[in-house]
């Protein structure tokens, strides 16, 4: 379990939430387009409750989730990124 310095440290983002927890997150750009945020939620003991990867597309529209923690669910997609050879970018 990391500290809450620790945490602050790793993500460079953080709001405190109502029950005592918080929300801390970051963000690295995408290989190929838009940009990735890593979410981790902790309880008021900084222990982690949750840990989430958002992929975002090149607007900041969410597309993509995958929680990692607690459960591992695998890549969920929200909306189909658009191609550049897609009818909408013609």
């Amino acid at each position: 379990m990391a500290s809450r310095k620790e945490n602050e440290r790793a993500y460079p983002n953080w709001e405190d939430l109502p029950d005592g927890g918080r929300r801390y997150w970051r963000q690295r750009p995408g290989g190929d387009f838009g940009f990735c945020r890593y979410v981790k939620i902790v309880d008021k003991d900084e222990k982690t409750v949750s840990f989430v990867q958002e992929i975002y597309d090149d607007d900041g529209t969410l597309i993509e989730t995958h929680q990692k923690y607690p459960e591992d669910t695998g890549h969920i997609i929200l909306r189909e990124e658009k191609s550049d050879d897609s009818p909408e970018n013609s």
